[in-house]
């Protein structure tokens, strides 16, 4: 996108140089001009810097689709175009104050010649404007794409947040199964002990019963035999 907005950048410089090259010309024709000639230039003049101006405000919006580097730089190549024009527009101002003097058989002698001036340049700017149009829409397009995209971007991160909540919730899950089966398994494991440790005790009280027996028996036949 960076390259592509660039060229329409440049695009627009073209355009307003060439539009600032007429300005100048007609201003510094109207110095020598007088009556409706003259008045008929300045409107026409007026009319260019209007153009001129709305040539600016495409290349501001052209500048939110590039990045920030490229941004930067045309931004000031861009605030030397604000200047340029804004001297003009001075420059126009002075010109019909200075137009508004002049006297009215000047007007009236001038009116024939300044008509086919002023239809051309109405055809000239006819033609720009729609030029500029044409860019502005495609201006307009690529900011609904960029928005576009960034719509999709979020949702797309949503899913991805949500996917994580979830694995995360099955984790904590399956941890607190595990630590459950530890706890059952310590509790067998106790539960076994106690039971091997009853075991010996049995084992023990049953042989110290036989060895009673056996000596019991043992003195009863010895009280037999030799009682």
């Amino acid at each position: 996108m960076d390259a592509g907005g660039s060229e329409l950048f440049e695009s627009y410089e073209q355009d307003f140089e060439a539009i600032k090259l007429s300005i100048g010309e007609r201003l510094n024709a109207s110095g020598s001009q007088t009556g409706e000639i003259k008045k008929q230039t300045l409107r026409a003049t007026d009319r260019e810097i209007d153009e001129a101006n709305e040539i600016l405000q495409q290349m501001e919006m052209e500048l939110l689709n590039l990045p920030q580097g490229s941004r930067t730089r045309l931004q000031a190549r861009l605030r030397g175009y604000k200047t340029d024009l804004e001297r003009m527009k001075q420059t126009l101002k002075r010109a019909q104050s200075s137009s508004r003097s002049t006297s009215d058989r000047d007007e009236l002698l001038g009116g024939i010649s300044g008509g086919i001036d002023l239809d051309a340049a109405s055809m000239d700017q006819r033609t720009r404007l729609l030029n500029g149009t044409d860019r502005l829409a495609e201006s307009s397009r690529r900011l609904q794409d960029s928005h576009k995209i960034a719509l999709e971007t979020e949702a797309l991160g949503s899913g991805i947040l949500s996917d994580l909540q979830g694995q995360r919730e099955q984790i904590i899950h399956t941890r607190n199964t595990l630590l459950e089966a530890d706890s059952n398994i310590d509790k067998a494991s106790r539960t076994l002990k106690g039971m091997a440790r009853r075991m010996a005790t049995n084992k023990l009280i049953t042989a110290s019963i036989i060895i009673v027996l056996v000596v019991l028996i043992l003195f009863v036949l010895y009280r037999k035999i030799f009682g």
